[in-house]
């Protein structure tokens, strides 16, 4: 887990007083734990929560204006004391009764019982309100034996706003308990989390498996199964969930994504995609969707799934503002736009304006057979790329690579089919490479297609000449726009010397064959002599001395991209 700490035994007070210290216009420091630092209306009713610490944003970071007026922090996945809870409670009230709100963990049921009991002795109306929304903790039968994790969010939010709102003790604990009665949650773990100064994680996941059932305390799931894809963890999300809903639930949800601590949030979107997916199949009308971090366990890998089905009593507390350290709903302050107001989520269709010369059609089938190859070239040496790349950048120019040579490939070959000449199916290419390989060479790659494109035509003789030409305007745009010279330890060291052998190969009359074949071995061998070369721009410059040795990735797939496309021009043997 941890890298950065002091004395483990000090960790849970230390990252207290970083949160306190962080968020001073949210909260104060009191005995205990924290409350909000925000006057609360006299005659409210109060909630205060808590438990370990392990959880942030759980707990701490929902202490301010329509959420819990305070926090009992606890040592790591371990209970606060009574005392603490007490001292916590007494800090807020404000003479309407305090509601003690947990996750019904065995700890915080008799640590935050014996609170209560302590209130109710010297007057104050204390009552305990308790979270049980993990479907796999216990059956539906015995609803009362669950866990409350993540769905705790949902319910302190919705019982927060009622108590806001002015509602009695009585009151907001029939919220509370309607919506506990309405919010579930399932989760699943990649990998256990590891204490702070621990040796080892406190379980662990065998490779390619998911515990299913966590808890959040640094519980193993219920049995192990099978690390699917995105889609299939989504589908066992949802599956489950739906196979335990409220009492008439109807079909208004707000759903909550939760990662568990390492798990990313670009897998968490990925995976939210398909949580829509399922749930939109089985008629769930999303009311809100939200995807981030709300109960985490350490450094945990997994996600969580809260459904909170909704009816007209516990909406309108669901939507009412908030305002806290980690945890923010406010009043739209513009209004939304109309329904029949449509955006473009597309990129612009291909299209094929008029069709090619019958010389430039057969260019740009050639042109689609050679993308083809080149993608399928960039898929086997994605990896080897990456792995070049990442010695001195970011190592992302293999995948790059294959999903723009992909993109390009694809439309290359419905362009070729339609009729286009040699000009439209390289701009069409050249776009969709640059759309979806992203970065530097993306962007690179797509312009240049398109010069290349461009110097072409869609009508014109397309000869040893007319390629020479379109390739010098290839790597003149990549120099324009890159700003990248020969030695600069960049794709143009390559490129440049396949323009110059080219360009001398078709003026010394050479086929077409024999000047592809002459220049893809003059790039190639550039590219293998920039090992010798320290990058002078883009990302690999800060890590110069670390590239020396190593060829730039850059160039390497230029000279295997060429050497591809030459051996398109390789006279067919006869026998």
């Amino acid at each position: 887990m941890t890298s950065l700490v002091n004395n483990p035994a000090d960790f849970p007070k230390e990252l207290v007083q970083g949160f306190i210290q962080a968020n001073s216009r949210y909260v104060r420091e009191v005995f205990g734990g924290v409350v909000r630092s925000t006057q609360s209306k006299p005659g409210k009713v109060v909630i205060i929560s808590g438990g370990g610490t392990g959880h942030y944003p759980g707990f701490l970071g929902w202490v301010g204006t329509g959420l819990i007026d305070g926090a009992v922090t606890g040592n790591i996945f371990s209970s606060p004391s009574a005392s603490q809870a007490y001292s916590v409670a007494k800090a807020v009230d404000q003479g309407a009764g305090v509601i003690i709100a947990f996750l019904n963990y065995a700890g915080d049921v008799l640590h935050f019982g014996q609170a209560a009991e302590q209130l109710r002795a010297e007057g104050i109306d204390a009552r305990e309100a308790v979270v049980t929304d993990d479907v796999a903790s216990a059956p539906i039968t015995e609803r009362h034996k669950r866990r409350g994790i993540t769905g705790g969010l949902p319910v302190f939010k919705m019982a927060s706003a009622a108590a806001e709102a002015g509602l009695s003790i009585d009151e907001v604990l029939e919220v509370f308990n309607r919506a506990n009665e309405r919010v579930r949650t399932f989760g699943v773990a990649f990998s256990g989390c590891t204490l702070p100064g621990a040796s080892h994680p406190l379980f662990e996941v065998a490779d390619g498996t998911i515990g299913v059932g966590l808890g959040v305390h640094g519980e193993p799931g219920i049995y192990e199964t099978e690390l699917g894809t995105a889609d299939e963890v989504a589908k066992l999300l949802v599956d489950r969930l739906l196979e335990d809903v409220p009492d008439n639930p109807g079909t208004r949800v707000a759903v909550l994504l939760n990662g568990l601590g390492s798990a990313k949030y670009e897998e968490l979107f990925v995976t939210y995609t398909s949580v829509t997916k399922y749930l939109n199949a089985a008629g769930i009308d999303i009311v809100e969707g939200e995807v981030g971090e709300f109960m985490t366990s350490l450094d945990m890998g997994g996600v969580s799934l809260t459904l909170t089905w909704l009816d007209d009593t516990i909406e309108p507390y669901y939507f009412a503002p908030c305002n806290t350290p980690a945890y923010k709903r406010g009043p739209l302050l513009d209004p939304l736009l109309p329904d029949d107001v449509v955006f473009n989520t597309e990129p612009e269709g291909l299209v094929v304006r008029a069709p090619g010369s019958a010389e430039s059609q057969a260019a740009a089938q050639q042109i689609a057979r050679g993308l083809a190859q080149v993608k399928s070239l960039l898929l086997e040496k994605m990896e080897e790329l990456g792995d070049l790349d990442a010695i001195a950048g970011d190592g992302d120019h293999g995948v790059g690579m294959e999903r723009g040579s992909r993109a390009a490939a694809e439309a290359a070959e419905w362009l070729a089919a339609e009729g286009a000449g040699a000009q439209s199916t390289l701009v069409g290419a050249g776009s969709r490479w640059s759309e979806n390989a992203g970065g530097a060479s993306g962007a690179l790659w797509g312009a240049a297609l398109t010069a290349a494109g461009n110097a072409l035509g869609d009508n014109e003789a397309i000869d040893a000449a007319a390629q020479a030409r379109a390739i010098r305007a290839f790597i003149e745009s990549i120099q324009r726009l890159g700003g990248a010279k020969v030695g600069d330890k960049t794709m143009v060291c390559a490129q440049v010397p396949f323009a110059d052998a080219f360009e001398a190969a078709a003026a010394d009359g050479k086929s077409t064959a024999e000047a592809w074949a002459i220049a893809a071995k003059a790039a190639t061998i550039a590219a293998e002599a920039t090992a010798q070369l320290e990058p002078k721009i883009g990302r690999a410059r800060v890590l110069a001395q670390r590239s020396l040795g190593y060829a730039d990735p850059g160039a390497v797939s230029f000279g295997m991209i060429v050497s591809t496309m030459a051996a398109l021009f390789e006279p067919t043997p006869t026998n």
